[in-house]
């Protein structure tokens, strides 16, 4: 879904996108509402208020996806959908970069090499732009960031999004307000069909949200990872096919080392998986090990009673230790 959300914005023109922003920001906040009503889950608010810690942070989350929400807009109304794309194909090495910078993450070779890939990308990008991919870059800082802080405050995605709205829907309003005093807003002056549109703007910022966390519950952690590449795929081929964006030979080499800091990154995480998985196994069958050791040593009669059914209880255990220790790495 959010792959395809550039073919959105451009519906809501004549709108600029300081309104689509703002009605985006102001009609979130009451569809999940309406969904938080019907799930009836509200104790959370209360507990946020009373942490004044976390409640900065939410505001500070409230701000950067402002940022991120309003730059997005402005580049697929503009004309920069393959420079957005790009934006969240290098936001997971920003995130990697500020996890060492910021919280003293320690980085395996694999995704130096990444970064530094992503690094030289950025430089060939910015030869091929005749500066740096501003629009890309403050995309993924500023996910980047709202990713740092929502870790921090630990809420559900539904929970998150309703708490940073509720932040962000004043000002909205009230610059959509301002607008309609200026006789600049087209909510209203554009036909019920522009109203609707815009209105819209929460039901195409809550569902995929909502989506994403059914399927955070049900599908693997490892796949739901490599689903999240899908979308700035699906924007980048929107913008070369469907907007027609231009791409010359050095955006070309630019995006190939992206994908290839993106190539290793992926690898390296799914070796990493299948490491740990091992060393569960490994450490279970250990413990499996040493529990029928015990047995055997508990007594001459039990010993004799429990003997002849230690090896088949190996046998069965053996076979079904690995296949644990994958579904604990995926959950």
């Amino acid at each position: 879904m959010w792959g395809l959300v550039p073919l959105f914005w451009p519906l809501l023109k004549p709108a600029g996108a300081g309104e689509i922003l703002a009605h985006r920001m102001a009609w979130s906040l009451v569809v999940v509402g309406i969904a938080l009503l019907v799930v009836r889950r509200w104790a959370w608010a209360g507990e946020l208020i009373r942490q004044p810690r976390k409640l900065g942070l939410v505001t500070i989350a409230a701000a950067v996806i402002t940022i991120n929400w309003g730059v997005y807009i402005w580049a697929v109304n503009s004309g920069h959908v393959v420079e957005a794309s790009l934006g969240y194909f290098i936001n997971p090495l920003v995130t990697i970069a500020m996890g060492v910078l910021l919280l003293g993450e320690r980085l395996r070779p694999v995704q130096w090499t990444a970064v530094a890939v992503g690094l030289a990308a950025v430089l060939v990008l910015a030869f091929g732009y005749g500066q740096p991919p501003w629009i890309s870059l403050c995309l993924a800082f500023s996910f980047a960031t709202y990713g740092l802080a929502k870790k921090k405050v630990g809420l559900s995605g539904l929970e998150s999004l309703a708490a940073e709205t509720a932040i962000q829907f004043l000002p909205a309003v009230g610059f959509i307000v301002w607008l309609s005093l200026r006789g600049d807003a087209t909510f209203g002056a554009e036909g019920f069909g522009q109203a609707s549109l815009l209105a819209a703007t929460g039901l195409v910022t809550a569902i995929p949200l909502v989506c994403f966390g059914a399927a955070a519950i049900r599908v693997p952690l490892a796949t739901l990872g490599m689903l999240q590449y899908l979308a700035p795929v699906f924007q980048f081929l929107l913008g070369i096919l469907y907007f027609h964006e231009s791409m010359p030979p050095e955006r070309w080499a630019g995006f190939g080392l992206v994908w290839l800091a993106l190539t290793l990154l992926t690898w390296d995480a799914v070796r990493s998986a299948r490491v740990n998985a091992g060393r569960l196994a490994a450490a279970r069958g250990a413990s499996a090990g040493a529990a029928g050791a015990a047995g055997v040593a508990s007594g001459p009669a039990a010993g004799r009673e429990t003997e002849p059914m230690t090896p088949a209880a190996g046998r069965e255990t053996e076979p079904m230790t690995p296949a644990a220790g994958r579904e604990g790495s995926a959950v």
